[in-house]
């Protein structure tokens, strides 16, 4: 039997955090360690993006689900359920239900062989003058005219500057070429095409 159709028959065709049937993916509960369909779960994409920190963390969110998630039977489950668990730790509802929360000493291996659990929920993010989010490979409008230090260079507002690279150390930068010439902008002087 394939791993989408174990999944879906062990879910009943739910997200097996949440017990939606909307956008469901396969989600490998990292490490990988060949665990076969016990190291996957079945998941919802909004799940899937929280966990991964690709969008700005729901705490109400998982505050709906993790108490009733976290006692699946399912061991990859129970060690995603953890994971977010301790990244609102710092909530009353989430230190009510860890405290309750039993793992034994190979899933809380598990659980902690990311270190994910030692960070919070907070994430921070590259986003344009709109909000929205950025990520490698986007493209962008420029809402200024802007003067590249050291350069005779001005780019115009609505150049547009496409296969945008973040940079790493500081959110409110991001690299892009603009006439063959990389430079850094703010993210405060672009939006998002």
């Amino acid at each position: 039997m394939k791993l989408e159709e174990l999944l879906s028959q062990r879910s009943g065709n739910l997200c097996e955090l949440s017990g939606a049937t909307d956008n469901l993916v396969q989600y490998e509960v990292p490490p990988a360690v060949n665990r076969g369909a016990d190291g996957y779960i079945l998941i919802t994409e909004k799940c899937l993006n929280q966990i991964e920190k690709k969008e700005e963390p729901d705490m109400a969110f998982w505050e709906g689900i993790l108490p009733s998630a976290m006692w699946s039977e399912v061991p990859a489950v129970q060690v995603v359920a953890w994971r977010m668990l301790n990244r609102y730790r710092n909530e009353s509802w989430a230190a009510d239900a860890i405290d309750m929360m039993y793992l034994d000493d190979e899933l809380l291996e598990w659980a902690k062989a990311t270190g994910d659990h030692t960070g919070d929920a907070g994430v921070e993010f590259h986003k344009d003058s709109n909000g929205n989010i950025l990520a490698t490979g986007d493209s962008v409008t420029l809402i200024k005219d802007l003067d590249v230090k050291g350069s005779t260079l001005n780019a115009k507002v609505g150049t547009a500057v496409r296969n945008i690279r973040l940079v790493h150390d500081n959110i409110e930068q991001i690299e892009g070429k603009i006439d063959g010439q990389t430079i850094v902008i703010l993210t405060k002087y672009v939006k998002k095409q």
